[in-house]
């Protein structure tokens, strides 16, 4: 029976190095992002553990059985710690955050009734939300050379509810551009998401771009900049504000969005959210590889089309890379990466942020100690906690 409990107590504490660890492996991710934003719950369970087996190691007394209990009860104990690393780290920057967000977008006062993390919400069933009803616009709806168009429209808001407040006249609109990798991906990724923020009064336009390997950059500009424009034109109709425009993109999505709003004059976007993207891909295609998670040397080769050789190579490269895009007049830029993400390094927010900095343009850079690629996966996680209320922020103080 010892050793059951001790293979137990190996096996959680394997799952517990992800809290500090880096997943090496597109496997070990699943595992690394239960692990962090759901820790809280597998610390819970390793306490239990831990206190069943060291009540078999007091029972056994001595021996071999009550040595290898003991030995599991430390081991569960040292993975509890581990498993709580991630809810703890996020409660406690969880302050420095909110200050910075008021202090580079604004919203003060009544903004700061909606907090960027609650211990209560953390123990919600993950992406437990209310869903409003989805308008979809096809693509000739959506405007000539445009995508495919989810919307959720802004819910109103009272001051009774103690989750929001009071949201008058047109909403602010968020327009979300998906990941995938280039190569795939659609607008309903992490749809939770976006009903989240469409219940607290923030419209949310989740959009389509085409993919490579048929399309290749920059084809998703135009893609990108077709929806920015049809939400400006039908604002009316969809409840939004056209100048109260925030765009949002995540990994892949994160880069196509950055640049686009980087090196376009895109009327009405008054912030940037990017989150765990790349923005030199100059950079990415020197440390591409046949042999990690995502097989980089083929996605970059299937976007791309190739390297940054020549002349139409090097501009090509170029436009899609945000951190060479940044001038003094790009909007405020949220950016926020886990520090354990494999998939795409945190080193690529820490170039885009510096970038930031030398050019002056006012931002915010999030850095999470535990995270790995998707935090926002579960939207009450701790990970999930600091991105969708740093975004709610964000969209809430847009154009005022």
């Amino acid at each position: 029976m010892g050793a059951i409990w001790l293979l137990v107590a190996l096996g959680l504490l394997a799952a517990a190095r992800f809290c500090v660890r880096p997943a090496r492996t597109y496997r070990a991710w699943w595992v690394a992002l239960v692990a962090t934003e759901l820790g809280h719950v597998w610390a819970v369970g390793a306490l239990g553990v831990a206190c069943g087996t060291a009540s078999f190691a007091v029972a056994s007394e001595a021996g071999a059985g009550g040595a290898a209990g003991g030995l599991a009860a430390g081991l569960t104990l040292v993975a509890a710690g581990l498993f709580a690393r991630p809810a703890w780290s996020a409660w406690r920057m969880s302050g420095r955050v909110q200050t910075e967000l008021v202090r580079v977008f604004g919203g003060g006062g009544a903004a700061r009734c909606d907090g960027v993390w609650s211990w209560r919400r953390l123990w919600r069933w993950p992406n437990a939300v209310r869903r409003g009803p989805v308008e979809t616009f096809g693509a000739k709806e959506a405007g000539a050379g445009g995508m495919p168009v989810d919307f959720y429209r802004a819910q109103p808001q009272d001051q009774s509810n103690l989750l929001g407040y009071f949201v008058p006249g047109a909403a602010p609109c968020v327009v979300v551009v998906h990941g995938g990798g280039w190569n795939s991906g659609d607008r309903s990724q992490l749809a939770a998401f976006n009903h989240w923020l469409a219940e607290r009064g923030v419209a949310v336009a989740a959009v389509s771009y085409r993919l490579a390997p048929a399309h290749r950059w920059p084809a998703q500009i135009d893609d990108v900049r077709a929806a920015v424009e049809w939400v400006r034109t039908n604002a009316e109709r969809l409840g939004v504000d056209p100048e109260r425009l925030v765009l949002l993109g995540r990994s892949a999505g994160a880069q196509i969005a950055a640049a686009t709003a980087y090196g376009e004059a895109l009327p009405g976007v008054r912030a940037v959210v990017a989150l765990y993207g790349c923005y030199d891909l100059e950079f990415v295609w020197s440390i591409r590889s046949e042999t990690d998670s995502l097989n980089s040397d083929k996605l970059m080769k299937q976007y791309m089309g190739g390297g940054p050789e020549g002349v139409d190579g090097a501009e090509r490269y170029r436009s899609g890379s945000a951190e060479k895009l940044v001038h003094a007049g790009v909007p405020p830029t949220l950016i926020m990466h886990g520090a354990l993400d494999e998939l795409v390094w945190c080193r690529h927010s820490e170039r885009l942020a510096a970038a930031l900095e030398r050019a002056g343009v006012p931002h915010v850079f999030v850095r999470l100690p535990w995270a790995t690629h998707a935090g926002e996966a579960n939207l009450h996680g701790p990970a999930g906690q600091l991105i969708t209320g740093a975004v709610l922020r964000v969209a809430r103080a847009a154009g005022r």
